[in-house]
């Protein structure tokens, strides 16, 4: 677990990513999730 911090504070962040489309049916499939997933790693 890594602690971020600056002069006045120790803090931990955490995101939850909620995605909700208009009609329910699969808009993605594996490898678009797996390509999603990849890209919000790399920009965090």
């Amino acid at each position: 677990m890594k602690l971020d911090s600056n002069n006045h504070s120790v803090f931990l962040l955490y995101y939850h990513l909620v995605l909700v489309v208009k009609y329910r049916r699969n808009v993605f499939d594996d490898d678009m999730s797996d390509y999603a997933k990849d890209m919000f790693i790399r920009l965090s």
